[in-house]
């Protein structure tokens, strides 16, 4: 009989190489053994895995047992935060919140409105630490941002020409796996980081094929219209009517294979208990700490330099050029500082940056109006906002319970026309964003509103791939 990790646990040993082992070795020499006396010779062997240093079978498990176990970083008392709409997040994403306010390197945080439970940090948390970077507090999907051109063609063109405007989209946007035939070069290839970095030389070749494209999930590129509602914005533009481009999408596989790498690299340099172990952090007077934060930051330059590609194929497809531009990106760590000048290092894991005149986007869902926003740099907020509406449903849920035939009438009724997306990313799956913004109106001004029209994400089928 094969025993499971929860059999070893049950004697006595913890998740690690040694439970790894024992397993190989019971599969390999004693699986004939009933269960109870396998467990029997395991038991010896946690017991004393002196006497066991040289045993043919159990060596290398008794010599793993005898290693020196790292000290786990115990947890402090919970530090105070500040949570926003605190009646609409789930207790999943308070819990991890919670939790993430006992690290010793925690020095402040806030729970935006649209925070919901995801792994280590929540999405929606704000962290601010000393000298430290939790990868996991910054995301998989690092530098993941929203970008939006705005252009003085009339809105009504969306409507008029609905069938262009929707091959603008297939011809000049990819998601998921679909990348262009032709990638375009770019300047962040030749940056030193790709010959620096081992991590990075062998992701170089997958970033050059998937530059310019969006991912999946909540991932989009739409057309839309721009209401400009106050006069006085950093745009430069006045109130109006705009047709504008809206953008949603990261760094694609380069950041998610740098999150993946120091997040083990965290895990193993930084023991914490069981419900902390996603929050481990890098040191960042130490080399990998170091080298984190390089990478970081390149996957961030990256996801722009992926959002200008798109806006430039969509703008040479219209003919125009660009009246303006806006950008903002969270999952990302920003030096910055805190109220008695001292640096701190600010992770925004789902938080939009909203220091005082920052400009920001945050949209609602594809049924519902996005928000261009000035940032006020609220102190409690850690100078942030919310990146979105937030999920009201996890993606198990909503295409469980959500009907095709609910969302395609949803969208006619808000005059919306859509090129893929499965039921997951259903406008019903999100929360109010008019109640977000209510609970956030201490953290941002609105300057205008963008409502979509024609959208695209993941999961269109109906097009074949045009270059």
């Amino acid at each position: 009989m094969s025993l499971t990790g929860n059999d070893l646990k049950s004697v006595g040993f913890e998740e690690g190489k040694a439970l790894g082992l024992a397993l190989q070795v019971m599969e390999k020499n004693f699986s004939t053994l009933p269960a109870a006396d396998q467990l029997s010779l395991l038991k010896q062997v946690i017991t004393d895995p002196a006497a066991y240093q040289h045993d043919t079978h159990f060596g290398a498990v008794a010599n793993q047992l005898l290693q020196p176990v790292d000290p786990v970083i115990a947890l402090e008392p919970q530090k105070a935060y500040t949570v926003y709409g605190a009646e609409g997040i789930e207790q999943g994403a308070i819990g991890q919140m919670q939790t993430a306010m006992r690290l010793p390197v925690t020095v402040g945080g806030a729970l935006m409105p649209d925070a919901h439970q995801g792994y280590g940090l929540p999405i929606g948390g704000v962290l601010a630490t000393r000298n430290a970077v939790i990868p996991y507090g910054v995301g998989v999907d690092i530098g993941c941002r929203m970008c939006m051109t705005l252009y003085t063609l009339p809105a009504t063109m969306l409507q008029q020409k609905t069938e262009s405007f929707k091959k603008m989209l297939v011809d000049n946007t990819r998601f998921g796996i679909a990348t262009f035939k032709k990638p375009q070069d770019d300047a962040v290839f030749e940056r030193k980081e790709f010959q620096d970095l081992n991590i990075l030389r062998g992701l170089k070749d997958r970033a050059w094929q998937q530059i310019g494209s969006s991912g999946g999930g909540n991932h989009f590129v739409e057309f839309g219209v721009v209401e400009i509602t106050n006069a006085i914005n950093e745009l430069n533009v006045p109130v109006g009517q705009y047709l504008a481009v809206l953008s949603h999408s990261g760094s694609r596989g380069l950041g998610a294979n740098i999150a993946r790498h120091y997040t083990d690299v965290a895990m193993n340099l930084c023991k914490l208990p069981t419900e902390a172990k996603h929050l481990a952090w890098l040191d960042l007077d130490t080399e990998a700490g170091q080298e984190y934060w390089l990478a970081m930051n390149l996957a961030g330059d990256y996801a722009s330099a992926c959002h200008h590609q798109i806006h430039s194929r969509l703008a040479v497809a219209l003919g125009e050029t660009p009246l303006a531009m806006i950008e903002n990106h969270h999952n990302f760590a920003w030096k910055e500082k805190d109220a008695h000048g001292r640096e701190i290092i600010v992770h925004r894991k789902g938080a939009t940056p909203a220091g005082k005149g920052v400009l920001g986007i945050i949209p609602g869902s594809m049924a519902s109006p996005g928000f261009i926003v000035r940032g006020k740099g609220l102190a409690a907020s850690i100078s942030s906002a919310s990146h979105g509406a937030g999920r009201l449903m996890s993606r198990t849920k909503a295409k469980a319970s959500i009907s095709p035939g609910a969302v395609k009438a949803m969208l006619q009724h808000e005059g919306v026309e859509l090129i893929g997306a499965g039921l997951d990313e259903a406008p019903m799956a999100y929360k109010n964003i008019h109640q977000v913004m209510e609970y956030q109106k201490d953290l941002v001004d609105t300057l205008g509103t963008f409502m979509p029209r024609i959208v695209r994400m993941c999961g269109d089928e109906r097009f074949q791939e045009v270059d």
